[in-house]
Formats: structure tokens, sequence, C-alpha cells
């Protein structure tokens, strides 16, 4: 198991537990709250560490990721997203390892961003490597969504671009995403298939999001809508900063999957319109979006949004 650390691998080295599976984590740096699970720390990037110390010549059914880059950034895009699923495919390849489960995204479907061609880069070579694979596109995660829960119950507007409609997803929530990804393992039905898949539910736009959290805190609804041409000024000044300012470029290309995410939906796109379906985006689980948002807002559960705080 690979990015065991992040929450969807915590959830999904869980549900493979659960299974009955015998799961060993390489990570950078133990994890306390993967009771039942064997971790070995180092560097899963490192060919050489990931061979000797992490699969130790021992024998393993399958690898799975849910590795990848922190921030987007076309660095760490390649850096992880690309190179470091390279150097496991070929460690996984040596080792006889006969399956490989990715954890990839639905946007890379349109594919604008460095993180998206690097994603797609890794997809066709797990597909041409010969061994059994299965690459799972989720939509929306719920951590991903939850980053104005706060703002609102401060008495503050839900901020949204245009009229809140231009988008729609289908939120996936930690557990169930961890459940479809561990039964990747062992039924047939998923081997060899790009799977894409979103939460229990209608698609909810940005709006639906606002309206709900305004009625879970008791609040008359107040939206403010942003244009997206300023996201467009403000990646074009950032850009004509970078030039001198490499701080300003980094920006720049945050600015840019902010702006994605603000204008494409996360749902199963028809390559020959171009258009979004909900209809045709696979839906797996339980666990709904707006009963989560309540559990923020009793404290009975705590977000980590990390670096989906980006977005």
């Amino acid at each position: 198991m690979l990015g065991a650390t992040g929450t969807i691998g915590r959830a999904t080295v869980q549900a493979l537990l659960g299974r009955g599976h015998r799961v060993v984590c390489l990570s950078r740096r133990q994890i306390d709250t993967l009771a039942g699970a064997t971790v070995r720390v180092g560097d899963p990037t490192d060919p050489d560490w990931l061979s000797r110390d992490g699969i130790r010549g021992e024998r393993f059914d399958a690898v799975l990721s849910c590795l990848a880059s922190r921030t987007g950034s076309p660095d760490d895009a390649w850096a992880i997203d690309y190179r470091a699923h390279m150097t496991a495919l070929a460690a996984a390849q040596q080792a006889g390892i006969p399956q490989f489960i990715l954890l990839s995204a639905i946007c890379v479907q349109k594919p604008l961003l460095a993180f998206q061609h690097a994603k797609l880069a890794f997809e066709q070579a797990l597909i041409a490597s010969g061994l059994t694979w299965s690459i799972v596109r989720p939509t929306a995660f719920f951590k991903s969504l939850s980053g104005q829960v706060e703002r609102v119950r401060q008495g503050k507007p839900f901020l949204v671009f245009g009229d809140g409609r231009l988008t729609a997803c289908k939120p996936i929530s930690d557990r169930d995403l961890g459940a479809f990804l561990a039964d990747c393992v062992t039924d047939p039905g998923r081997h060899n298939r790009i799977l894409p898949i979103g939460g229990p539910g209608p698609a909810i736009t940005p709006r639906d999001q606002g309206e709900a959290l305004f009625r879970l805190l008791g609040q008359p609804p107040r939206f403010r809508h942003v244009s997206v041409k300023v996201l467009d000024a403000i990646i074009a000044l950032l850009s004509l900063l970078g030039h001198v300012l490499p701080a300003a470029a980094r920006k720049a290309d945050l600015a840019r999957i902010g702006r994605y995410y603000a204008t494409e939906s996360m749902l199963v796109r028809d390559p020959a319109t171009g258009r979004y379906d909900a209809e045709a985006t696979p839906a797996t689980g339980s666990d709904l979006l707006f009963d989560y948002y309540r559990r923020l807002i009793d404290g009975t559960e705590q977000v980590e949004r990390g670096d989906h705080a980006v977005f």
C-alpha cells in the first residue's frame, strides 16, 4: 500500500483489513492510526529502498496506491503522480506482483493541468504494463467541499462562481471510496478497467452546498457571486510576475487549478459532446455530503483538509 498516510489511504487500509487482507504500508513516516497493518518506514520513491526494504523479496498479491502530489504544481506532479508511480510499477514487475490498483482522478478526462497530464502518463504506462490493473477515478471528496463550513458558521456569505451552478459533482466519502478501492483486489469485474466513481444521491452544485449549510445552521441564505474573470485576472498577473519571481509562478499554477475546479464538473464527461453527465456517473456507498456537514457543525467529526485547502 502506497499513500496510506492520507485520509483516503487510511480508509482504504481499514477496508482492506476488514476484508481479511494482510496489508503492508510503505511510508515516509510511522502511521500510528493503522492498527493491524504493517508499516515500513522509508522512501517509497527510492527504487533501492522500495525493493530492498519495502518489498523485501516477499510475495504480494497486489500494489494499491493512493499516492498523489500534494499541490498539483508541475514539479510535484511529475515527481509523484508519474515518476514515483513508475518506480513502484517497475518494482512490482521485478518482484512478480501481478496486480496494481491506482487511485487517479476524474478530472483527467479533460487534461489542462500538469498533474492531470502526469496522472494520464502513468495510467497509460500501467495499462501497457502486462499487470492486472484497475484505475479508479473518483469525483469530488467530502473534505474538498468543506472549506466554507466555518466561514458560513461565522455569519459570512457562501462564495460561488457565477450563479453557483456552473459545476456539479457526486461527492464521495473517504470510507466509501476506500471500500471501493479495497474491493478492486478481488472483484474481476473491476480488473483491467478505468472506473469513474461517485457517491450516492443526485449531483450537487456549489449553490446546493451553500443552501444546505445555511439550512443546517438555521441561517438565511447569503451568497457572494464572484466572476470567473477575477480568477483569469489573477492568473494573468501572477503569470507575468512569475517570469521574475518563482513564488508568483507557483501561485499562478495553483490559481489555474482553482479555476479548473471552479468551471469544470467532476462527473463523467462525454468526449463526443464535451458535456458532463450525472446519470452516466456511477455511484457507490451510502455516505452523504450533507450528513457530513451536519457532523462537522455539531463537532462529532473534524475535517482534515491539508492541501485540499488549495481548492
